[in-house]
């Protein structure tokens, strides 16, 4: 197995009386795909908000490359992973290239200025995303497949050691779904990405953490951990499992 990159014990967390999150862990390998599944309010966007110190968890530890998470200041958090959150904003009034500068923040001297080589990696950023040619259009202007590839840019541009992604294909229809996954999935970041559509995460992710009810219900890779009955009962639905022509397991669901 190649090296962790993060690693969480014991996350637990609180939101009134509600227990969110229930003695959580969770690890990512270098340059592995990890798909953060399960059904509305199993935790799924509260365990990626303590895993970027955007929340505190109650009890438990997050180390990032072997570092205490808590110990690092924002500007070095910033400088190891990058967030996309759900829903970004997108109604800034500037443009895509700047909106990927926005990525080399972390990066910059005392003073804050940007120098060749920030604009140089923020170009390198647009053009991996496929998004060069929107560097000059407006943010608030963009499709949301065409803005999901500049913000993939900006942390691209951040150069982190690990993605932290919350339903990216929201709101996309479906070829943007596959082309905004199928483009994470290239970078060969070690990425965790919070996703609704099983078939997704069956497709694009190395491996799947099945939470419900605030506790792993299963880990491992998507051919193993996502059968019939575990999908069936996590969401209550009559799931039936099929094989893609490229041999990538796919679900077929029917209500109850």
């Amino acid at each position: 197995m190649s090296e962790v990159v993060l690693e969480a014990r014991g996350l637990t967390h609180r939101f009134g009386a509600l227990e969110v999150l229930q003695g959580v862990d969770l690890t990512a390998h270098r340059g592995e795909v990890v798909g953060l599944v399960g059904p509305n309010g199993s935790g799924k966007t509260t365990a990626l908000r303590i895993l970027h110190r955007d929340l505190v968890p109650d009890a438990g530890q997050v180390r990032l490359e072997g570092r205490d998470l808590a110990t690092l200041s924002g500007r070095e958090r910033a400088r190891h992973l990058a967030v996309m959150a759900q829903d970004s904003p997108s109604e800034l009034p500037i443009t895509a290239a700047d909106a990927v500068m926005l990525g080399r923040l972390p990066h910059r001297g005392v003073f804050g200025a940007t120098t060749g080589a920030d604009e140089r990696l923020a170009a390198e950023a647009l053009e991996l995303a496929g998004a060069l040619h929107l560097a000059r259009q407006d943010l608030s202007t963009l499709s949301g497949g065409e803005r999901q590839r500049v913000l993939i840019a900006r942390a691209l541009a951040q150069q982190p050691r690990l993605l932290l992604l919350d339903e990216p294909t929201n709101h996309l229809d479906i070829g943007a779904q596959h082309h905004t996954l199928q483009l994470v999935r290239a970078q060969r970041l070690t990425t965790i990405v919070v996703l609704h559509d099983l078939n997704l995460a069956a497709r694009y992710c190395d491996r799947v953490v099945v939470l419900a009810g605030g506790r792993i219900q299963a880990d491992g890779p998507p051919s193993e951990v996502l059968d019939e009955a575990l999908v069936g009962e996590m969401y209550a639905v009559a799931a039936e499992r099929r094989t893609a022509a490229d041999g990538t397991a796919q679900l077929l669901f029917r209500g109850l």
